[in-house]
């Protein structure tokens, strides 16, 4: 396999990159190393990968790659690379979002069109369904997202059909529920919630709380990102997620119990574009892609919180 991942030096690409690497592939990462997040963060996620001499990494935007040469050889591509964040995707942010998530998926997928792609697998998200969707949410359930994020994940998803059914490009769409674990970023949830316990800050709030959540640890994500690429059906769509809905005041006393420290709790407005419940149906994704999650959400909250630890001893020191 020689793989094309995008978003490489991201937190799930990161860590898809790895596993390409550890199972013998040879991998192209392109990231654009946007400023929505530290670009120190990013440089750590690929100082590992930079070692390794079946990997290199280009940074480029996707609309400013050289991808008719990048893409010389190519089999699979692995399109994680996207402006994240339901909060800030609204008001004149919006065109951020629809030029690295709409506008760069087209670009990218026309550029595949004539070669000999085995797959194109791209990260979408449950932000896609919204809120009137029924539990547990179903991949045949019409898309109404109430987040501009969501608006484009859905637009980019419709790309991917497109361009199946015209070009019979091979792709294949995978639906991540809140994916967690070592690399968040620091903008989503449990980085916020393991930052406030372990500084002793006020955790804000949105919400009353009951609020749940599908949430995936990273690996599992991984390992069916890396199925999709073998085994997922052309042109289908798969929910992936981590087989239980928590609330979040249930996530606030597992984390106070990992980290020993209580949580001081700050109460605020629920958010525009927050979905009240995720919950994945991965009926299909079991039986086509073989995907059974496997990291359950306290392990996985400890494994982050170690990852945490370790990084906040290291720039301590």
């Amino acid at each position: 396999m020689k793989a094309l991942v995008t978003g490489a030096a991201g937190f799930v690409g990161s860590h898809v990159a790895e596993r390409l690497l550890a199972g013998g592939a040879e991998v192209l990462g392109i990231d654009a190393f946007t400023d929505y997040y530290p670009r120190a963060q990013k440089e750590r996620h690929v100082a590992g990968l930079r070692a390794n001499r079946a990997f290199r990494l280009i940074e480029s935007s996707l609309a400013e790659a050289d991808l008719p040469r990048l893409l010389d050889g190519v089999t699979h591509v692995f399109h994680l690379a996207a402006q994240a964040g339901v909060r800030k995707s609204w008001g004149r942010e919006f065109s951020v979002y629809t030029s690295n998530n709409v506008d760069a998926t087209q670009i990218l997928l026309e550029a595949c069109v004539g070669r000999t792609v085995e797959r194109f697998v791209f990260a979408s998200s449950s932000s896609v369904y919204g809120d009137s969707v029924a539990l547990p949410m179903k991949e045949d359930a019409t898309p109404q997202p109430i987040s501009p994020y969501g608006v484009t994940k859905l637009a980019a998803e419709q790309l991917c059909l497109l361009y199946y059914t015209n070009y019979r490009l091979p792709t294949v769409a995978l639906r991540y529920f809140t994916v967690y674990g070592p690399r968040q970023r620091p903008d989503m949830a449990f980085s916020r919630f393991l930052t406030a316990s372990m500084q002793d800050e006020p955790l804000p709030l949105y919400g009353d709380g009951r609020q749940t959540r599908d949430f995936t640890f990273v690996d599992d994500a991984v390992s069916a990102t890396l199925a999709a690429a073998t085994r997922g059906v052309p042109g289908a769509v798969y929910n992936i997620g981590g087989g239980s809905r928590v609330g979040i005041l249930e996530v606030f006393e597992l984390i106070t119990r990992i980290t020993g420290r209580p949580l001081r709790v700050e109460r605020l407005d629920a958010q525009r574009g927050d979905m009240r419940d995720t919950y994945a149906d991965t009926r299909k994704a079991c039986a086509d892609l073989g995907f059974a999650p496997t990291v359950s959400l306290e392990q996985g909250l400890r494994a982050q919180h170690e990852w945490m630890t370790y990084l906040e001893r290291r720039t301590t020191r």
